[in-house]
This record gives C-alpha cells, structure tokens and sequence, in this order.
C-alpha cells in the first residue's frame, strides 16, 4: 500500500515536491493545504501549472488534520511550531525543509511530546541546511582519520532566484547595507545553521565551544545590476556572505558558510565565485585532506524553469518520506534514519506484477 502523502504550501519547493509525489513508486498524493483563497477548491494538479489529479486543494487546517493521512511534507515559507505540532498530535508524520534538523533537548520538547502523543515522528531535512551543510560532510569525513576540520560551503548567483519580495524585504538585496546587516535575515538563517553546525560537531566529537560564532558580510553595487527585484543601484546590496563557526581552544574545526551574488561583476568588495563557479564545496581535513565540489544545483542565470536547488530541496523531503513513517516516534534527524535515496524513473522501473 502506498503512503498517503499530503502537501503544505505550493510554492516553489511545495510545487515541486508535489511533483516530486507522483513520481515516487510508494507515495500517494491526497491532500494539499494553500494560503491563498484563489488556490482553495482547486485541483492540486492545475495550480502547479499541469493536468488534473484529482486532489482538491484547501485552506482548511482542520480538514487537512482529519484527513486520513501518513505524511505531510511541509514547506510554507516560515515554520509554524503550532501547526507541526497539531499535524503531529493528529498522528501523521511530518517531513519539513523549513527547521528542526538538529533540535537540542530543550528546544525540541514540545514537538517531541506532540509527537510521542501522536505516534508519529518530526524530521527536518532539505539542502543548505539540511543536506550539503551537514549530512554530506558528515558522510564524506568516514573517508579521513584524525579529523581537525570540516567546511560546507554554498556559492550561488541569486539573479536565478524568482522570489523577489523575499530577496528584497527579507534577504536584504537592494537597500542600505547597514538595513541589511540589521534586519532580520542572520537571525533567520542561524536557527538552521547553527544546529547543522553542532551536528557536525558531536557526531565528529570535537570538545568544541557551547556558543557557534557567526558572521555577516555585504557588498555594493558599484553600478546598477539588474535582478530579480529590478535594478539595484550604485552603493545598494548586492552580495551577502554568512558564516558559523565551532572554536576548540580558538581554532575553528567546524565551518559552514553561504555566498550569495548578483552575478560577479560590479561588486565592491570584488566577490567572485572563484574559477570553479556556483557549486556546493566541502572540505575534510585529516588523514587525508580533501575537497569535494557538488555542481548542478544552482541554475545558471538566464535558464528558464524551476530552481535546481528548489527540485533539490523538495526532492531531500520527499524521498525521506517512507523512512520517516518507518521511524519511531519523536524527532528523528539524519542520524536516526537509514540511508535514502531516489526512486527510478517510471519508464526504467519492473513492470508491477499484479496479486493472485
């Protein structure tokens, strides 16, 4: 029998995890919940721009919580520990790109007792955080002894991604500097972050500081570039850097960092991705040394259709799906779940064998 998936929200990453759904040999598609009055009481299958499902989407949270459900891959734009924790307490599981990764005992209570009430188990998952910040790395170290570092990395050009209000009146692109370093984006990142990088510090069992430093850096435009939230003028935001770090004795052993451009030109300071472009990089240092580039992730500006890293993000959730339901209740993270991975494609799948 196939788990019975429900989606929350229909953004970018909801829209493709809804795609992401059907393509997935053991997942079934039968809820969705909107925001938006104009999308409720539509088919699911035309508010991502394709053919009809079948699945009728509401704005009703109490219809999505009596719905016979075993999942739901939850992607509104900011978490709503309320809702996660009713979702929880209805009995289904919950996979989700927007928190809870790596959760301490105290700020994971309430969800953990809303989920050992419900029998159902939390995961947080996605891409950066959730993935190349910390699962990949982790992953990679088992290549090296006697580590005393590691790094994730992210170097993305922002002209790809389509969510100006966001990048404008969240992220900080195209106002003042000191507006940028003041508002609300470091504070938004750090929750995720920060639990990617203490992951990485006790699974590597590094006698690191209790406190993770983090940094913020912006860049001007020297002259007008043009973005996804129109032009940004001379002296505007251009380029974001964010950075956490976990000290032993002053040395840094675990770093994650993110580096954010409106294209490489025009820029002071002069940020460039380096010769190897966009990419997502991790580094190990130990016996031996080593450096991994992870690229196709990051569209390149002027290619047209969903963000790489969007499909990406969603597809993390979605194929986490089945192991989740499979997980004891509580809050599981990546060190609690076995190995997951993608599903064939239909066409190169085993035909179905039908039941005697």
């Amino acid at each position: 029998m196939a788990l019975r998936v429900v989606q929350w929200a229909t953004g970018g990453v909801g829209a493709a995890a809804v795609r992401a759904t059907l393509e997935h040999p053991d997942l079934e598609l039968v809820g969705c919940r909107v925001y938006s009055g104009d999308k409720a009481g539509r088919d699911v299958g035309h508010i991502i721009g394709g053919d009809r499902l079948g699945v009728t989407a509401t704005d009703s949270i109490d219809e999505i919580l009596a719905l016979d459900a075993d999942a739901v891959v939850y992607t509104p734009l900011m978490a709503n520990p309320d809702e996660v924790a009713a979702l929880l307490r209805s009995g289904k599981n919950v996979v989700t790109p927007v928190g809870w990764l790596y959760p301490s005992e105290r700020s994971g209570a309430a969800l953990r007792a809303a989920a050992l009430e419900g029998g159902a188990t939390l995961h947080g998952t996605g891409i950066a955080p959730g993935g190349m910040s910390e699962k990949f790395p982790l992953m990679l170290s088992a290549m090296s002894t006697g580590v005393t570092f590691v790094r994730a990395e992210e170097f993305s050009d922002l002209r790809t991604y389509q969510a100006p209000n966001v990048l404008r009146h969240v992220m900080g692109f195209g106002g003042p500097p000191e507006q940028a370093l003041t508002g609300p984006m470091q504070k938004m990142l750090d929750a995720g972050f920060i639990q990617a990088v203490r992951m990485c510090v006790d699974q590597l069992g590094f006698a690191a500081e209790p406190r993770v430093r983090s940094a913020q850096e912006v860049a001007v435009a020297t002259t007008t570039i043009d973005s996804p939230i129109g032009l940004i003028e001379a002296g505007q935001v251009a380029a974001r850097r964010f950075r956490w770090e976990a000290l032993v004795e002053g040395d840094v052993v675990v770093q994650v960092a993110v580096n954010w451009l409106m294209g490489e030109e025009n820029l002071d300071p002069a940020w460039t991705f380096g010769f190897e472009g966009q990419r997502y990089e991790m580094e190990v240092r130990g016996n031996p040394d080593f450096t991994v580039s992870v690229k196709g992730f990051q569209s390149e500006h002027g290619d047209q259709g969903p963000e790489s890293g969007v499909v990406g993000t969603a597809a993390h959730c979605v194929n986490s799906v089945p192991a989740v339901c499979a997980a004891p209740p509580g809050i599981a993270t990546y060190l609690d779940l076995p190995m997951i991975s993608g599903k064939a494609a239909p066409r190169f799948r085993p035909p179905l064998v039908a039941p005697d």
